[in-house]
C-alpha cells in the first residue's frame, strides 16, 4: 500500500525529513571546544624544541626536545584529551620562559594529588640562580620523610622550566636527575649563574650549608645572603643540625632549618 497519500496534516513530505532535522541543528557554543580540547604551540625557550599545551584553565603541559608528533602523543597519553594547534601562545608564556618565573601566567595543574601540588608549589618558590635539595622540598611540602616521593613528584612535573624542578639537587651536592636529562639540567643552572664547580668543591669537603659568624645565620650555599658572606666570616656545616648545634639560626629567605613549616 502506498502510504504517501495518508500523511497526517503537518507531516513532512518526501525529502522534508532531512530538512526538518537540519532545522533542529544549532552551532555549538563557542567555548565548548576549548573545554574539551587543549591547544598546542611551539615557542622559543632555554632548551630546544619547547612545545606547550594549554587549556581554558591555563598552561597544562610542557616538554622540550620533542617534535610535534611525539609531544602530541605524550600529552594524549597523560591527559587523554584531544590536542589542536593554536594560533598564538598564551599571554605571558614567552616572558615566563625567558625569565624563569611564571609570575601571573595561569597554570592548569588539575589532576595532581595534594602532595604533588605541595611539592610543585614549594619548587616554584626557588629563585632563579639558586638551588635546594630534595629534602628541603619534601619538608616545605609538609612531609619531611617523603624525600623519595618528592623526587617522584618532580619527575612527573607537567611544567618543567615554568615550575623550576631543575633547581632541585641532591643533598650530597650532586646535580641529580631531570626530566630532560642531567646535561640539560646543568646547562640551565649554569645559564642562571649557579656555580656548580664551587658547589661540588664544597660538597667534596662535606659542606652543604654556609653560616656567617657575624650574623649567626646559616643558609643554603646558593642563597643570595650566603653569597654575601666574606671568606673570613664564612663557616661551613654538613647539616642544619650541625649548624643549629653550633648556635646558628636558619636564614629566613632560603629556610634551611629543621622545623617543618606550619
Amino acid at each position: 500500500m502506498n502510504t504517501s497519500h495518508h500523511r497526517r496534516p503537518g507531516d513532512p513530505g518526501p525529502g522534508g525529513l532531512e530538512e526538518a532535522l537540519a532545522a533542529l541543528a544549532t552551532d555549538a557554543p563557542p567555548a565548548l571546544l576549548d573545554r574539551v580540547a587543549a591547544r598546542r604551540v611551539q615557542v622559543p625557550g632555554p632548551l630546544e624544541d619547547v612545545h606547550v599545551a594549554f587549556t581554558d584553565h591555563g598552561v597544562a603541559f610542557l616538554r622540550a626536545g620533542m617534535d610535534e608528533r611525539a609531544f602530541t602523543a605524550a600529552f594524549r597519553e597523560r591527559f587523554a584529551r584531544p590536542l589542536l594547534p593554536a594560533d598564538r601562545p598564551p599571554a605571558g608564556l614567552e616572558p615566563a620562559l625567558r625569565t624563569g618565573r611564571a609570575g601571573s601566567l595561569r597554570l592548569d595543574l588539575r589532576g595532581l594529588t595534594d602532595f604533588e601540588a605541595a611539592v610543585l608549589a614549594a619548587t616554584a618558590t626557588i629563585p632563579r640562580g639558586q638551588t635546594r635539595p630534595y629534602a628541603w622540598v619534601a619538608r616545605q611540602a609538609g612531609n619531611p620523610g617523603a624525600v623519595r616521593a618528592a623526587g617522584s613528584a618532580l619527575g612527573r612535573n607537567p611544567l618543567p622550566l615554568l615550575i623550576p624542578c631543575h633547581r632541585v639537587t641532591r643533598s650530597d651536592g650532586a646535580i641529580g636527575q631531570y626530566v630532560f636529562g642531567a646535561g640539560a639540567k646543568e646547562r640551565l643552572l649554569r645559564a642562571e649563574a649557579v656555580d656548580l664547580d664551587a658547589l661540588a668543591e664544597l660538597a667534596r669537603r662535606g659542606v652543604h650549608y654556609l653560616g656567617s659568624d657575624t650574623t649567626g645565620v646559616y643558609c643554603h650555599p646558593t642563597c643570595a645572603d650566603a653569597r654575601r658572606i666574606t671568606p673570613a666570616h664564612r663557616k661551613g656545616f654538613r647539616s642544619p643540625a650541625a649548624a643549629e648545634a653550633a648556635g646558628y639560626r636558619p636564614c629566613l629567605h632560603c629556610r634551611p632549618g629543621l622545623a617543618t613549616p606550619a
